[in-house]
């Protein structure tokens, strides 16, 4: 059933019976739908200092792509479920929907908690349409022929994800940070269309199996909890505070509650065959590290540009540009090696972990005094390096289950990137306003107070949020 280490593919593969025609239209639907949940999850980046600044929450900023990660998460695995019983099509549909009304709800926020709720919305549909995009390439393609459509998928997330900060810099620049989230519209509705007229409809074939609706509700009161406790930590209370001990406790209980409650129903979300190959389970691990650096560096690069080297929203995004064509060659490249020579994963996910820790580490050294040069060159390696991971952990998954388990196997590696950059988002998020809080505190110079009004002195030290003000950094230079 498993693509084996020396190359031979044996995973099962049921012809869809589409004709070429069919074949070549769907997949050029789900390139696009791909680009555009992609393109929102970047272009958000470099207009994250610029929200702040007019909503007003340094503390809850995390949370404006943690709470897409969440909403996401909560619906991937039920996605390939149901996906799996009654088809891609109207799924697609319904997924591009919710993500198009979430947008244009995120452009009305008037709020930090208003702008956090609607990226939730948008979430969920995300969520609906990354699962699907990976899941049809493996109904499309008999195992052999995956892994160069795999990273085909995978570069055009890196296309758009170059584009997205980039166009983010410039759209909050030139008009508003509320037209990244608009930008969405004139983009989905033709893909909408698109997957009405022409997308199949075809059922999956073998044994009918039941959705685990509990499994799904058990597996969200799992990870909101943690995710809150992890977000809270540092930020709102104390780590050793109560409510968020007692977040990540319960999180980590219903953790055990939905791992009992799995192995005792008929048809589980996560079903444990999936599992018990050890090429998925290494690979799912994988997935969740990859998730977790991912993640972080697209969000947070911008930042360490913009509040580190003293970039502009517009200048952040072209520096970001680097990492995510790091990411589209290395995706690219992973998914042709890995069709040409059969399969060795263990060689290229070895490889491209090392290059991935390399360019982290670059980054870590990243300071005031450190050059632009050597920050690019450091967001190059790193993007390299995660992507190489896009197609080779996807694929190994894929060539490993049964085709009746195609849909929920590939949606528990979404899953578990989405797990892993939630977890990244949180973690990141409490040590970056916990370093740059203590940092204001202790490194001000004295001579700030005879230079900064005391008003705007004591914003900058007590709220960081101050100096990504644009008239605030009018003022301190």
């Amino acid at each position: 059933m498993a693509q084996t280490e020396s190359g031979s593919f044996q995973a099962e593969w049921n012809d869809p019976g589409l004709t070429h025609r069919q074949v070549r239209l769907t997949l050029i639907g789900v390139m696009f739908a791909m680009f555009l949940a992609s393109l929102d999850q970047t272009i958000v980046a470099t207009a994250i200092p610029r929200i702040m600044a007019d909503l007003d929450g340094f503390d809850r900023v995390t949370w404006v792509s943690s709470a897409y990660i969440v909403a996401s998460t909560s619906v991937v695995l039920i996605t390939g479920a149901v996906s799996d019983v009654y088809g891609r099509k109207w799924l697609f549909v319904g997924g591009i929907s919710i993500f198009l009304i979430g947008s244009v709800l995120a452009a009305s926020s008037q709020s930090m908690n208003a702008l956090i709720i609607f990226r939730g919305i948008q979430g969920l549909g995300g969520g609906m349409i990354m699962a699907l995009s990976f899941v049809t390439i493996g109904d499309l393609f008999p195992p052999a022929e995956r892994a160069k459509y795999q990273g085909i998928i995978a570069a055009m997330f890196g296309i758009s994800s170059v584009l997205g900060p980039t166009l983010g810099g410039v759209i909050t620049d030139q008009f508003s940070w509320e037209w990244i989230f608009l930008v969405n519209i004139p983009l989905g509705i033709p893909i909408i269309l698109l997957f009405i007229r022409l997308f199949p409809n075809a059922k999956k074939g073998g044994p009918k199996r039941k959705i685990d609706a509990g499994g799904a509700v058990l597996i969200v009161m799992a990870i909101v909890p943690a995710l809150l406790g992890l977000s809270w930590g540092g930020n709102q209370y104390e780590w050793s505070h109560p409510v968020v001990l007692g977040s990540l406790a319960f999180g980590a209980f219903m953790v055990v509650i939905f791992a009992l409650y799995e192995t005792r129903v008929a048809d589980p979300i996560l079903p444990l065959a999936v599992f018990k190959n050890r090429v998925v389970g290494i690979a799912l691990f994988v997935i969740l590290l990859t998730g977790f650096a991912m993640f972080g560096g697209i969000f947070f690069v911008p930042l360490l540009f913009q509040g580190v080297l003293g970039a502009s929203p517009t200048a952040s995004g072209s520096f970001l540009t680097p990492m995510m064509l790091g990411i589209v060659f290395g995706a690219a490249i992973s998914g042709q090696v890995l069709s040409r020579t059969g399969g060795h994963y263990r060689v290229q996910g070895i490889l491209g972990l090392s290059i991935m820790g390399l360019g982290t580490f670059m980054l870590s050294r990243v300071s005031a005094e450190t050059t632009h040069s050597y920050a690019l060159i450091s967001a190059v390696v790193m993007g390299f390096g995660l992507g190489t991971s896009f197609p080779l952990y996807t694929i190994a998954i894929q060539n490993g289950v049964p085709q009746q388990f195609l849909g929920i196997a590939t949606s528990s590696a979404q899953f578990f990137r989405s797990v892993g950059g939630a977890i990244g988002l949180a973690v990141f998020g409490s040590y970056m306003v916990r370093r740059f809080k203590d940092g204001m505190t202790q490194n001000l110079p004295s001579e700030a107070s005879e230079y900064v009004p005391p008003q705007l002195l004591d914003q900058i030290t007590g709220n960081p949020n101050a100096l990504l003000s644009p008239e605030a950094s009018d003022n301190l230079t």
